[in-house]
Parts: structure tokens; sequence; C-alpha cells
């Protein structure tokens, strides 16, 4: 047979055909039980009994930790009968199995099928059977039995199909910590009081309430009265416990909460289902809005799967065309909640398309410009490299690729985009695309707002709120209850 150049000899998966078989032919294999073998055979089976995916309940359970589904090792049994004795061709007839003692996380097993009898009458195809055993590392029996088998007449001899590698990976895990720490951080203190701008939906009525229900926030819902008593009757969502402050429309609630956070009657907002620009349009009013000395700014926060870290995505929603004077702002508006998160030295990444100084493409030109303002005192607190492209920044390959000697690519924290159409689309693509988890918040405010998308699900806006409460505790504007 002429092989792939990709396949050697032990790349070929073979059978036994019942002209080979005999009595006392033995195969095995070996295998760990790991996190992932409980989590695969979970969503395979769709058997999520909390004795074996819930590690909290399975304390309590009468093996006091997680063990394995019961069929997880008759599959390694179908394994060892499917893929090597018979092996291809094989067709399962029926097994009888006694599960003696229980698998546990960490446990490594040897699977072995033994040929005990075969049936080769005439009248019928051939049939075997095959003693199973599978022992664990400490030499203890855990299942055994039987399996009946018809056993293949014809030699196959073939290239093994390699799968994919399956990596389970948990989304938006890195968010929920970012939950986790701002609920530590609020020990001993009262959560954040924010107003919720017209929150005339069950999306945004809801994030808020699970936020409350978080010990997050208290939230404070502004907006037309009847609309949002309507949506929460229709959701199923009890209001009893939360202020309203009844306004006629949105536009002005959108006023009024921005007048609440002036007067320190709140100490966040939240945008409900309004249009973004509307509830912006009430914030950077020069005359009673929240402006502070910084330039306005927005980031997403990314929880990208695979990526070890949250990235940093700034501006994607408030300055389409910034300037250099305003990048610089939005530059320290990002590393501000860096450190707010606890990021003590942020890597901040300038984007570009190149990572090299390029006249004819401008944003490469205040890359460089803002790094050296960074090395002169104009920006604090993080370490800036660029131009970079999107890449070099994010993955180290790529970077060492391109020769690219820097602290900071491969391994950013913040991303700053050249312009709000290309942050906003990397955004996008990251949560669409890639299953990316994001949250946003609004910086260079007297009060942060979070904004987030009228798309954005309830788990979206609790983490956002969770930004909002870490800043407000950075900035010690809250004092102990």
């Amino acid at each position: 047979m002429d092989l792939h150049p990709r396949y050697a000899m032990a790349d070929l998966i073979e059978n036994h055909p019942i002209a080979e078989l005999q009595v006392g032919n033995s195969a095995s294999l070996t295998r760990n039980f790991t996190e992932d073998e409980v989590q695969t055979f979970a969503l395979m089976s769709g058997d999520v009994n909390p004795s074996h995916v819930d590690a909290t309940f399975a304390a309590s359970d009468p093996f006091h930790r997680v063990v394995a589904h019961g069929m997880w090792s008759a599959a390694l049994i179908s394994n060892v009968l499917g893929t090597q004795l018979p092996g291809p061709g094989t067709v399962y007839l029926s097994q009888d199995l006694k599960f003696l003692k229980p698998l546990f996380l960490g446990d490594t097993v040897r699977v072995t099928v033994t040929v005990t009898a075969i049936d080769t009458i005439a009248e019928r195809a051939p049939r075997a059977t095959l003693h199973c055993t599978v022992v664990n590392q400490r030499n203890e029996t855990v299942v055994e039995g039987s399996a009946h088998v018809l056993v293949p007449t014809e030699k196959v001899s073939r290239p093994r199909v390699h799968l994919p590698r399956l990596e389970l990976r948990d989304p938006g895990v890195k968010l929920r910590a970012i939950i986790e720490q701002a609920r530590t951080a609020l020990a001993g203190r009262p959560p954040l009081s924010m107003a919720v701008v017209h929150a005339v939906d069950a999306v945004s009525l809801g994030g808020a309430v699970d936020a409350a229900m978080a010990g997050l926030i208290r939230p404070i819902f502004v907006g037309p009265e009847a609309k949002m008593r309507a949506a929460a009757a229709a959701a199923g969502i009890d209001l009893t416990a939360y202020p309203l402050v009844a306004t006629e429309h949105s536009h002005a609630a959108a006023e009024k909460a921005v007048a609440m956070a002036r007067t320190g009657e709140v100490q966040a907002l939240m945008k409900g289902s309004l249009h973004t620009d509307e509830l912006m349009h009430a914030v950077v009013d020069p005359q009673t809005g929240l402006r502070t000395a910084r330039r306005i700014s927005h980031v997403f926060v990314i929880d990208a799967v695979g990526q070890p870290r949250l990235q940093l995505l700034t501006d994607a929603a408030v300055n389409v065309a910034p300037d250099l004077e305003a990048k610089r702002d939005i530059v320290q508006n990002a590393i501000d909640l860096a450190h707010a998160l606890g990021i003590a030295q942020p890597r901040v990444a300038i984007l570009s398309a190149v990572e090299t100084v390029t006249p004819k493409i401008p944003s490469t030109i205040d890359a460089a410009a803002l790094c050296k303002m960074a090395d002169r005192g104009q920006i604090t607190g993080g370490l800036l490299d660029g131009p970079l492209a999107f890449d070099n920044a994010v993955s180290k390959r790529a970077a060492d690729t391109k020769g690219i000697v820097s602290s900071v690519a491969g391994q950013a924290d913040i991303l700053v985009a050249p312009d709000l159409e290309a942050g906003n689309m990397l955004a996008k693509q990251l949560e669409y695309l890639a299953e990316a988890k994001v949250a946003g918040i609004v910086l260079g405010t007297r009060v942060p707002v979070v904004l987030t998308s009228r798309a954005d699900l309830s788990d979206a806006r609790m983490a956002s709120c969770a930004l909002a409460v870490l800043l407000v505790l950075a900035t010690s504007t809250m004092v102990p209850a």
C-alpha cells in the first residue's frame, strides 16, 4: 500500500479478522481522567448530573468528589474493540459490565479486552466474546465484564484518522472573575448607586436587577414609569425593591440621570434601551453634562476565547477620528481602568496596519508620537509600543516571526485603535466570530457610564457594572457603610 508521506506504520489502524483471531488475544489502552474528559462526555451525552460536573455538590455526595460518568469507562472499552481488537469492521452485539469502584479526577486507567470465546457456526457471521477490565493506577478493578461482537471477515489496514484537537474553553470566565473581584472589593461597603436610563425592555431591566442581586449596584430606574413597569411585568421582573424616577421620555431620562450624577445622587450611569447618541449628548453637554479635564472615551473589556488575559480595546464607541491630543487621553483613560482592574503596569499596543512608521499611514505617526509622549511623562502608568499590527500585538509567534523586539508585542493588555471604525469592527468581529465576551464602559467623565449595546445580554451588563464598581473604588469616592 502506498501511504501519504504524513503516515508512518504506527499511524495505520488494522483489524484482526476471524482468520487471525485466537482465544487469548488481548489489546489495551491507557487513559487519564481529566476535567476535559468530564466536560467532553457531559457535552456529548447531555448528562449534567452534578456528581460529575459540579465540584461543590460532589463534595457532599457519597464519594465526596467529582466522579466519572459510568459510561465513560464503557466508551473506552468500545474504543479498544473498534480500533484494536477485533478492530475496524467489528459490530457490537451486547455487553455485560459491572461497575465496581468510582473513578476520580486524576485517575489513570488501563482498559484491556481479551478474547475468551470464538463462535464460527457456518450459518451466521462469526462472533466472539471478550473479557473486559478497567483497572486504575492503584491496581483496583473499576469495571469488569464481557462484550459480545460480530467479528470482521476481511482484513482492514488503513491510515489512522487523526481527529482535530478538542479544546474545551469557557467563554466569559475572565469576565466572571472581574465580577467576583468587584464583589470582593465591595465587602463592607454599600453597592454602587447607579441610574439606569430608560430601561423599557426585559434585557436592560434584567441586567440591572441581576447586578443588584449580585450585590454590585443599587439601581435607580429613570424613565417613563408606565413603560418600565409594563416591560417588567411582561418579563416577570419584580421592581418593588428599586426606586423609579419618572420622566416623560428617553431624552428627559438621560438629562435627569446626568443631573443626578452631578448632584451625587448616583455614582454611575447605565444605558438602557435608548440610542447611545441620546445618552451621550446629555453626558457631554458643556454646561450640564459630566465632562472633566480629560477627553471622554470608551473602553471595551474583551474576554477572548483562548487568550490568557483580558484585552482592553479603545476607543470603539465615542471618538470617531481622534487626533493626537485626544489619543493621549484615550490611552491614559484605558491605563487608569487597567490599574483599577489590578494590572499594575499594563502593556499598551498602539495599533495600525503595519508595525513600522510610515508617513503614508497617519496612524503610525500618531503611534510613534504617543510612545515618545510616554517617554516624556505625558502618559503615565503603562508600557507603550507602536505602531503594531493586530497580529503582532496579541501573538508572540507573529511578533517573533517578524523579528519585532518588544516588551509589549504578543502580550498587550490594552489595544488602542486608530479610529472608531477600526475599533468598533474589531470588537464586533471578536464578539460575533470568535465568541469573545465583551463588557464596556465610558471613562473621562465625573462618574463611570456603563455603555452597553442593546444587543448585550445580562452577563455583559453585569460585567460592565463590575467595571464601574472597581473604577469608583479606585478613585476612593466610596466610603465604608
